[in-house]
């Protein structure tokens, strides 16, 4: 990372801004350049192992570039603030982005399809255990990235 003095190394730290983001951004490479997703996202933290999990559709774009690229790259952001100044150079732009990879691929396990849809619940509310119909989990695809590498930096 170029500028030091906006990384963030804490591992706590690097966690609590990960909570504070609403979406995470996935990239792969491609024949055309670049394809980037947006998707909401759960993570299970262990060891300090950190798994993302996303859900959608099971068919597109998305599941072909997972199932013939296994490793894809994200991107998350938060805290967005704007800072004027007296002239144009004044101008600044507060956040806090998380920037990593990881191996990505389909769930089939049911167990495990339940596991990272808590996740993905367990994130947008207040609340970790919830049950799933077992014809709507069935009937969605499960995405999880084991994160084999990230950075944090806020400014």
């Amino acid at each position: 990372m170029r500028r030091k003095d906006r990384e963030i190394t804490d591992y706590n730290k690097m966690l609590e801004i990960l909570d504070k983001c609403d979406c995470c951004r996935i990239g792969f490479k491609c024949e055309e350049g670049v394809y980037i997703v947006p998707l909401n996202f759960g993570y299970v933290q262990e060891d300090e192992g950190l798994e993302l999990y996303f859900h959608g559709a099971k068919e597109g774009r998305k599941i072909e570039l997972i199932k013939n690229k296994p490793l894809a790259g994200f991107e998350l952001d938060t805290k967005h603030e704007l800072v004027g100044g007296e002239t144009a150079c004044d101008y600044t732009y507060m956040y806090q982005s998380i920037t990593g990879n990881g191996k990505i691929e389909l769930v089939d396990d049911y167990n495990d399809k339940v596991r990272g849809l808590r996740a993905i619940m367990s994130h947008y509310s207040d609340k970790s255990e919830w049950e799933f119909d077992e014809h709507r989990v069935n009937g969605v695809a499960v995405i999880k990235m084991t994160v084999t590498e990230w950075s944090c930096k806020e400014h």
